[in-house]
């Protein structure tokens, strides 16, 4: 920030926000009240948050300047937000550095009508490239992400029979998840304020659903021979990481299609990993799986995958135009993808981690046609 002459920047992404300050909320701006995170270019960080939450904020991070403000009255988060705005910028700021994409309409409102001669300046590809590439202790907790994920599999697969609706593998999944991610937790320290619950809706399509992508468990109840997929983008999470993990099953059978499909997806996603190392473009490795595509008859609007992190979408993409050049200690969600509406579709996902000579899995499970037992 100094070298850019960036005075301050205002943080309102809750990823943000963690990845700065090491602390989260369970209930965030859909409710109207607003967390904050002001980090001067000279001096200390100041987080603003609602009174009610600043006993567990105080104690979840390190930042020790925490301003608490109410719900009615002069103590409100606006005055408290123009006071630590004054003391930095002083009565006629020049610029207002935030996160531009990401910053909720309450603040921006606020800061449209109180500073509205002011420029606002877009402070998140300053932080962005930092995030790229990731820490040892941050590629620790995205493998014990991975291991969690893992456990969510193994159960999602073992939940598939015939006759079972779609929502008792959704819970299959939320129970063996949060049991794993348990087991990497203890209750004293910050420790104590990461639940382990799994959460979120289940992404689950079957039968000729599946070419729907981001269909939610439902109360359809599986058939021979029908693809089942799940996707855990926003539910393999913890301690605030986010992976990406795709897995298609077939319950006791596959049909020619479907397995011609699945299998095409497989090798494409397969292509995209072997070119995975330092040096290479992104778009060169979501060229190698489009190469997969075309040759086996297929078109893809798909991207090949996306960086992962604290949010569900970082940068850079594995699509064609992103010209950033790989680095060891990026991370990705590499997909292989097919639908074919109102019919199938073939699906797999995997997190990896970039090393110095190639790539490394988050996320173990077999990268084969998956057929149950039953």
């Amino acid at each position: 920030m100094q070298t850019q002459n960036i005075p301050f920047a205002l943080f309102t992404d809750e990823s943000s926000i963690a990845y700065l300050a090491g602390f989260w909320g369970y209930l965030g701006i859909e409710f109207g009240r607003p967390t904050m995170l002001v980090v001067p270019a000279v001096g200390a960080p100041t987080v603003i948050t609602p009174l009610m939450e600043s006993e567990m904020v105080g104690a979840m991070t390190w930042v020790e300047d925490i301003r608490v403000w109410e719900d009615f009255g002069s103590n409100s988060w606006q005055a408290a937000l123009a006071k630590i705005l004054g003391a930095i910028l002083g009565p006629r700021p020049e610029s207002i550095w935030l996160e531009l994409s990401t910053v909720p309409a309450i603040v921006r409102n606020y800061l449209d009508q109180d500073f509205a001669a002011v420029p606002l300046c877009d402070i998140a590809p300053v932080l962005g490239k930092q995030r790229i590439i990731k820490s040892a202790l941050e590629i620790e907790i995205m493998s014990q992400t991975g291991i969690i994920a893992g456990a969510m599999m193994q159960a999602a697969h073992e939940s598939l029979a015939e006759g079972v609706p779609e929502y008792e593998s959704a819970l299959a999944v939320i129970n063996a998840g949060t049991k794993k991610a348990a087991g990497f937790l203890t209750d004293t320290g910050w420790d104590q304020f990461v639940s382990p619950m799994i959460h979120n809706l289940q992404i689950l399509q079957s039968g000729s659903d599946t070419s729907m992508v981001h269909r939610r468990a439902s109360v359809r109840t599986y058939k021979r021979a029908d693809p089942v997929y799940f996707c855990f983008c926003n539910m393999a999470q913890f301690k605030q990481y986010k992976l990406g993990f795709d897995r298609m099953f077939h319950i006791g059978e596959v049909t020619d299609q479907a397995a011609q499909v699945q299998l095409a997806a497989i090798e494409a996603q397969q292509a995209a990993i072997a070119a995975i190392k330092p040096g290479v473009s992104a778009q060169q490795v979501a060229a190698a799986a489009n190469a997969v595509y075309q040759k086996r008859g297929y078109e893809t609007g798909y991207r090949t995958g996306r960086s992962i992190g604290v949010a569900y979408l970082e940068a850079p993409e594995l699509k064609h135009g992103d010209k950033t050049i790989l680095q060891a200690g990026m991370t990705f969600a590499v997909d292989g993808g097919i639908s074919i509406d109102g019919e199938t579709a073939g699906r797999i996902g995997d997190s990896i981690v970039v090393t110095q000579t190639g790539c490394e899995y988050l996320t173990q499970y077999p990268r084969q046609l998956l057929v149950t037992n039953s």
